[in-house]
């Protein structure tokens, strides 16, 4: 016997709710009205995108982070209310912050 059946032992009229999915929590992200700051910089000679402008909760912009990062398979960080991005996907990130209903400003390049 384990636990869930333990569980519903214990308490037989409790109707149990489905797990969220994925989808349902990337439609939980704060939407603004301002875009998103999409810019290319070079950095000890490397490329890298930068995305700010963001006026949400701060932990909604670190789980967009982690959804761009591991869509591209790239690596990135969380710094100041940036998002940094290794490489050149300007392209790619402004489609998928698009998708997802946001707003984006491509600035430079």
């Amino acid at each position: 016997m384990d636990l869930q059946d333990q569980l519903k032992n214990l308490f037989p009229e409790h109707v149990s709710e489905d797990s969220p999915s994925e989808s349902e929590e990337t439609n939980d992200l704060w939407m603004q009205d301002d875009p998103i700051i999409c810019k290319y910089e070079k950095r000890k000679g490397k490329p890298i995108t930068i995305l700010e402008g963001y006026t949400g909760a701060t932990e909604d912009f670190k789980a967009l982070a982690k959804d761009i990062k591991k869509a591209l398979s790239v690596g990135g960080s969380f710094k100041d209310d940036k998002i940094i991005i290794q490489g050149d996907y300007r392209n790619k990130i402004m489609q998928m912050l698009k998708d997802k209903g946001f707003n984006v400003k491509r600035v430079g390049g």
